[in-house]
């Protein structure tokens, strides 16, 4: 039967799309509404230079239709500033910035670390360690927030429900046997980014889902997917999806993944510069059996406002 695969684009924001993906005269404020349903998954990217708001993540729930599910990109103050020193108080923060918000759509929580950050095992375990994997656990941590979410804070979740991590490393140094097997004790997956060979490229299975990210064949954030190419991403994600691996998988461990029956796998395209993003993740899912082979596949009409 194989898991469930989203394939989604990274953020709906690209002013190149406006009158090319997006029709002419569409309002910008309903484009997450158009997006939602040319596709059944995005990434939330704002989440990741700024704490949102409850409202903001209120009014893309409202947005979006049945079904959708969001990824939320974890905020770069954690990764990039912080470098996962004394991290707690700042996860708490994000946990309480609104995401509970968008209830059963919330999908994985994406962590993007930068290319100078190098694999260091004490910090990495502590962050992994205290990522909560429900929405109860989250909760509680959120509770734990700086006096400075006071006033905009979002501490309620309306049902327990499950939460997954993802990690995008971009420095050689985790190459490690160590690392994998950290994400396999907490249950975090590695992101397999496809960058055009500027950061490392792992494909271990270290999670019960996987989590893919397709920079750009060729030109980082700019070049789209020939049909070669998106007939090998459309195998691999076969593959996972049944619980396996590729036979030529690019893995650090030499240690095989835990057998399933099944794993989700959310794709992402990044290579929005050019406006290939929508239309390479709508050709990867006509591949995948998930559309028809219209592209781009007409909106319903949008209410009214």
């Amino acid at each position: 039967m194989g898991g469930k695969i989203y394939i989604g684009i990274s953020g709906w924001r690209y002013v190149p799309w406006r009158g090319e993906f997006y029709p002419p005269g569409l309002a910008q404020h309903r484009e997450l509404e158009y997006a939602s349903r040319q596709l059944p998954t995005i990434e939330i990217n704002g989440s990741f230079y700024s704490l949102q708001r409850p409202e903001s993540y209120a009014a893309w729930y409202e947005a979006t239709p049945p079904g959708f599910v969001f990824s939320v990109k974890g905020n770069r103050y954690i990764s990039h500033i912080l470098r996962l020193r004394d991290v707690d108080p700042a996860l708490s923060n994000v946990l309480a910035s609104g995401m509970f918000k968008l209830r059963e759509k919330l999908g994985p929580m994406l962590w993007q670390f930068p290319p100078n950050f190098a694999f260091d095992p004490e910090r990495m375990e502590h962050f992994l360690s205290i990522l909560p994997h429900d929405t109860a656990h989250a909760l509680e941590l959120a509770r734990q927030h700086e006096p400075r979410m006071a006033g905009r804070a979002a501490l309620e979740i309306d049902a327990k429900r499950k939460m997954r991590h993802a990690v995008e490393v971009r420095h050689d140094s985790f190459a490690d046997e160590r690392f994998v097997k950290m994400l396999r004790k907490y249950k975090v997956a590695v992101v397999v980014a496809d960058t055009a060979g500027k950061w490392p490229y792992f494909e271990d299975v270290t999670a019960d889902f996987m989590y893919l990210r397709l920079h750009g064949e060729k030109e980082l954030y700019a070049s789209g997917y020939t049909d070669e190419a998106l007939d090998r991403w459309a195998d691999r994600i076969r593959a996972w999806s049944l619980g396996g691996q590729p036979d030529d998988a690019r893995t650090v461990s030499a240690l095989a993944p835990p057998k399933r029956a099944s794993r989700d796998v959310f794709c992402y395209f990044d290579n929005d510069i050019k406006v290939h993003a929508p239309y390479d993740a709508h050709r990867l899912m006509v591949r995948l059996g998930l559309r028809d082979s219209v592209a781009p596949r007409p909106a319903p009409p949008l209410k009214p406002g």
